[in-house]
């Protein structure tokens, strides 16, 4: 952007300094001049101990030790500003500095500004902390990016040497070919419709209106229902009314996604689902957890990561990678906080607080 040029905050600083000190001087002179000059008399006056000084000769003695006086001042203004402005300004050159080299795409510079905590150290540590949380979301930009583009090209791929296959072979069965085309497909779709949906949760591109989780876990667990039956797998859900303020769509898609992640990374048979919402005053909680196989706590750290399943990250139909990166989105989008443990006897328990819907006090009827 340009702009016009002007004298730097040094200058001005330094200006400033100068300025202060020659009014303060010149209103001392003032003040001799007022209080003791004017007391003494014009004429002339002698006694017996010898010459008596009167007025004019007070101020033709005065006067040109008052200029060279004015002329300390203004040099000493000057010069002791611009060295104190340029030592008061340091850091906010260092804080420049930083903020020019994170212009270059260089986020992992620090001011690591020392000293008290005055306003430039404030200044200084948000905007290390700003820069910190940049290169992590820059970093996890870049990962989920080369993960997706792996998943997303997988299909492609796949697709690619079913047709040189079909090419290559025109005998082959046409309805094979068309089941697996249509298989490959749907999963590219579904893994790309889930890419939106977390783009549209980390955006916060949506409206929001006062949710019932409580609701959303019913709705949630009667679609999933038909896949726990057919898993041998039961669901038993608990709690109270929990209302939240948020996107009615996008709370549903978190609730399902951690149903059916439980469903789905469960037990072979007889496993079990257990669901419950709870209120506080500041606060609403949605805990969902299952059966299932012993995990590594360092594994599950990494669980909310884009296209991590189980163990590690393989291909399978129980989904994309991305359910449980989704909540993860969905949470922070609405303020919230997720966690993700290990349960002693197997399986997982996740847990989501999200912020209290403020409800108005009812009015009373007259």
């Amino acid at each position: 952007m340009d702009r016009a040029p002007g004298p730097s905050v040094r200058l001005r600083l330094t200006l400033s300094y100068a300025g202060f000190l020659m009014i303060a001087g010149t209103l001392l002179l003032a003040t001799v001049w007022l209080f003791l000059l004017r007391y003494v008399p014009d004429e002339a006056m002698s006694n017996r101990g010898g010459f008596v000084p009167n007025r004019g000769d007070l101020q033709d003695a005065f006067a040109p030790k008052a200029a060279l006086a004015m002329v300390f001042l203004l040099v000493f203004g000057l010069v002791g500003g611009w060295v104190l402005a340029g030592r008061m300004l340091a850091p906010l050159t260092r804080i420049t500095e930083a903020t020019r080299r994170a212009a270059t795409g260089s986020l992992s510079h620090r001011v690591g500004l020392e000293g008290g905590n005055d306003e430039f150290r404030e200044l200084a540590d948000a905007f290390d902390t700003m820069l910190a949380r940049l290169e992590a979301q820059v970093t996890e930009q870049q990962r989920f990016a080369a993960n997706a583009s792996h998943e997303l090209r997988t299909p492609l791929a796949i697709s690619q040497t079913l047709l040189d296959v079909a090419r290559n072979d025109p005998g082959r069965g046409a309805d094979e070919l068309v089941d697996r085309l249509y298989a490959v497909n749907s999963r590219a779709i579904q893994l790309t419709e889930a890419l939106l949906l977390l783009s549209r949760s980390d955006q916060r591109a949506f409206t929001r209106e006062p949710v019932d989780l409580s609701l959303a876990v019913e709705e949630a667990t009667e679609t999933l229902l038909p896949l726990a039956e057919g898993r041998g797998i039961t669901i038993e859900t608990s709690g109270d009314i929990t209302r939240t303020i948020g996107s009615q769509a996008l709370l549903l898609q978190m609730t399902t996604n951690l149903v059916h992640n439980a469903i789905v990374h469960n037990l072979a048979d007889g496993g079990s689902v257990w669901v419950s919402t709870t209120a506080f005053a500041d606060g609403v909680l949605l805990t969902v957890e299952n059966t299932g196989a012993h995990l590594d706590p360092r594994l599950v750290s990494t669980l909310t990561e884009p296209f991590q399943r189980g163990t590690e990250r393989v291909h399978s139909d129980s989904g994309v990678g991305l359910g449980l990166a989704i909540v993860r989105s969905i949470v922070q989008a609405h303020d919230g906080a997720l966690t993700v443990a290990a349960r002693p006897t197997g399986g997982l328990r996740i847990t989501v607080r999200l912020p209290a819907a403020i409800v108005p006090d009812a009015v009373p009827y007259h």
